[in-house]
């Protein structure tokens, strides 16, 4: 098994524009180096909307990012993107948009029109991972994953259920084209059930619990809006649901190379990341 490393409690909740009341669950300057290939993970927990008028719109305007891919996993709610690349698309309960930021890129992301009128409840995270220096010079590109294109696998002793959204469990993959190894996992289990995973041996091991308790290999509780962070070495997680739970579990090959971070570029030194403003400045990265 992969030893627990310890349990990291998010943040208490802020708003990123006028759309998304987050947890900052970790960024690239805490533990971003920890946990490469993330860098950081925000979670909106589950906010109830009034109607809006017709006109008003939620969320976030235009901004740039350089140097990784913003991975949004939408639980309820609708959101829209739109980014300088010409990608964009709607998301709802169960998809997912994986925006690869590459050499520069500027996008939005607000609630749909439909549900901003209409008001609900919003839940959604948003990860952020890393690219390789390499990497960091490709072209900009937008994956739109529905739910009914990600595939679901029944666990053992039909403990629950496991979304393979990237990478690989058992012999099922997910939609995801990624361009690292990273497995990303949406799971869900029964009250009273057990189940062990298998990650990679090696690769950085983290969890978020969208929602009720797990004991991890029987002697630690994690509760709702925990990040579990294990150690590389070993190859399975064992977790017991002590209620009904739901969990975000991602893994990764972890990089080992410079990270340099400011606002929202990730570069590996400093020198880039004034070279990224300075390239959003005279509009390089394209406009909306």
């Amino acid at each position: 098994m992969k030893p627990l490393k310890r349990i990291h409690h998010s943040t208490a909740m802020h708003w990123v524009g006028n759309g998304f009341p987050v947890r900052s669950v970790f960024d690239y300057n805490g533990l971003g180096r920890e946990l490469s290939p993330f860098l950081l993970l925000d979670y909106a927990p589950p906010y109830d909307f009034p109607p809006g008028g017709a006109k008003e719109k939620r969320g976030v305007g235009a901004h740039p990012h350089k140097g990784f891919e913003t991975v949004t996993v939408a639980y309820q709610g609708e959101l829209e993107h739109r980014d300088s690349s010409g990608g964009g698309g709607k998301i709802g309960p169960g998809d997912v948009q994986w925006m690869t930021a590459g050499r520069g890129i500027v996008h939005e992301e607000f609630h749909s029109a439909a549900f901003t009128q209409k008001g609900g409840r919003l839940q959604m995270a948003q990860l952020w991972v890393n690219l390789r220096a390499v990497d960091k010079k490709a072209a900009p590109r937008y994956q739109t994953l529905l739910q009914k294109d990600i595939p679901t696998v029944t666990l053992p002793n039909e403990a629950g259920s496991l979304r393979v959204i990237a990478g690989d469990y058992s012999t099922t993959t997910g939609p995801a084209k990624t361009y690292s190894p990273i497995q990303l996992w949406d799971v869900s289990l029964k009250a009273g059930q057990d189940v062990t995973l298998p990650v990679p041996e090696g690769h950085t091991t983290a969890f978020l619990l969208l929602q009720g308790m797990v004991t991890i290999h029987g002697d630690a509780d994690a509760k709702e809006g925990d990040l579990a962070i294990f150690e590389r070495q070993g190859q399975s997680l064992t977790l017991h649901a002590k209620e009904e739970a739901r969990l975000l579990l991602m893994a990764g090959e972890p990089l080992n190379e410079p990270i340099a971070g400011h606002g929202p570029f990730v570069m590996n030194t400093y020198e880039e990341i004034e070279a990224a403003f300075d390239e959003f400045q005279r509009g390089e990265m394209g406009g909306l």
